[in-house]
């Protein structure tokens, strides 16, 4: 980082860099897991804590799943915490079965993320598990339970 002058900080390339490539994969992991609202704040809040402390940041071993648990902790403590995920379409959206939101809602936390990650926006096991902080059996168990549990409310057989 460059310092312009007293109260204006310039930002180096490395982070402008760093935002475009890890913006799109943080937000979508925090909307799995709080809903679009909420998911959408928390992941500009990790980004903005970043920014302030990009020096270290860019430092660590994982600062995207840094920065996750970083909006993670923002999201948790916004006094509305329930997940919110519409229930229909709306406009020219493709159809979506009525019960996959209610489903959703039902799993657990770590379940939603991973299957909604993986399934939803195309992220690999491997990248979901560095987002997210886990390792990629924990990844693998909670897509496999969250994806029966879904099926389950679904009333959708198994593919086997």
């Amino acid at each position: 980082m460059v310092r312009a002058a007293p109260d204006e900080v310039v930002v180096g390339p490395g982070f402008v860099a760093f935002v475009r490539d890890v913006e799109p994969q943080l937000r979508r992991a925090l909307v799995a897991g709080f809903g679009v609202d909420i998911g959408r704040e928390a992941a500009a809040e990790a980004l903005a804590y970043g920014w302030e402390h990009w020096e270290r940041v860019r430092q660590l071993e994982n600062p995207a799943g840094y920065l996750y648990r970083v909006g993670q902790g923002w999201a948790r403590r916004r006094p509305l915490r329930r997940v919110v995920f519409p229930d229909s379409p709306v406009g020219n959206e493709p159809w979506v079965e009525p019960g996959l939101a209610p489903a959703l809602r039902a799993l657990s936390l770590r379940q939603r993320q991973v299957v909604i990650l993986v399934h939803a926006m195309g992220l690999s096991q491997a990248e979901a598990a560095t987002m997210l902080g886990l390792k990629p059996t924990s990844v693998q168990n909670h897509l496999q339970r969250g994806l029966s549990r879904l099926r389950i409310a679904l009333g959708v057989d198994d593919e086997t």
